[in-house]
């Protein structure tokens, strides 16, 4: 059975296919493609705001995906929960900020004491958001507003409904192209998990040798492939930016997720209160680990 990829607004995987990676690999592939990165239809609440966000989607089943990328406390938090298996080959870091319209008062971190910030709930933007801001600001003086996925957060700040929001990826780069500030940088890791039951350990190795050979292809003409960040840009954004401009968005790192920092990661959601407390029991790095 194919393994069933949910690319997650990056290169990597469009590189990948277009050199023939996968298929060089041995690796039977299709993709199921997301244009809200996998968070699926949101509603706002009666304050306006959209309590939906990564972390619920792995136990939803992530649309069917067998691998699929979130922020590493919501994978690591989910492998705990039994909601899939956390890979620990690699892991990505992708480059985030918060950010505010070019007219804003606010110039310096401090300055963002008590402004509402959009962020994604229980996504990458909202953990990287407080861990950002628990460096500069005192504690309670951080205010989140939670404003849905990537693109419709971006909606949100180009459309003045939030005074600053934290945006990362091509949103980020869209951000940046429209004349928006970077206030704070709140750059995160990204953890690969494992959902599908089909999918095999073999599988995933080919996926992930696949992206490294795709990774260095980038590293070395980023140029030749920066016209793929069209496919993550929405439609109604296309004329007005340029990805040629564009940085290379998320990097693969080929690096160990190790059991240390498994356990910090773990260690400081906990202390900060940012996950419900699990229905059922929660698992540690061996078993939440994809072996």
């Amino acid at each position: 059975m194919p393994l069933r990829i949910m690319p997650h607004g990056r290169l990597q995987e469009w590189v990948a296919e277009e050199k023939g990676y996968f298929t060089a690999e041995g690796l039977e592939y299709s993709f199921v493609l997301s244009e809200d990165y996998g968070v699926g239809s949101v509603r706002r609440d009666d304050a306006g705001e959209i309590r939906t966000g990564a972390f619920e989607t792995f136990g939803a089943g992530r649309d069917g995906a067998d691998v699929s990328c979130a922020c590493h406390w919501a994978t690591s938090a989910a492998a705990t929960e039994r909601a899939g298996q956390l890979v620990t080959t690699a892991y990505s870091v992708a480059p985030c900020a918060i950010v505010v319209p070019p007219e804003s008062p606010v110039r310096r971190p401090e300055d963002l004491a008590g402004v509402p910030i959009g962020v994604g709930y229980h996504s990458g933007s909202h953990f990287a958001t407080v861990q950002a801001l628990e460096a500069v600001l005192p504690p309670g003086e951080a205010r989140l507003t939670f404003q849905g996925p990537p693109n419709e957060r971006l909606d949100a700040l180009l459309g003045r409904q939030v005074p600053a929001a934290t945006a990362w990826g091509v949103p980020l780069y869209i951000a940046e192209a429209m004349g928006f500030r970077k206030v704070l940088d709140a750059t995160f890791m990204i953890g690969f998990l494992v959902t599908g039951t089909e999918a095999s350990k073999a599988d995933v190795e080919k996926y992930l040798a696949a992206l490294r050979r795709a990774q260095m292809e980038i590293d070395l003409r980023p140029e030749l492939y920066k016209h793929y960040h069209l496919r993550a840009v929405p439609e109604k954004y296309r004329e007005q930016v340029d990805v040629r401009a564009f940085g290379t968005g998320e990097r693969i790192v080929f690096l160990p997720y190790t059991r240390e920092v498994f356990t910090a990661t773990r260690q400081w959601t906990e202390a900060h209160d940012l996950f419900p407390a699990p229905a059922g029991p929660s698992v540690g790095y061996d078993e939440a680990a994809l072996v």
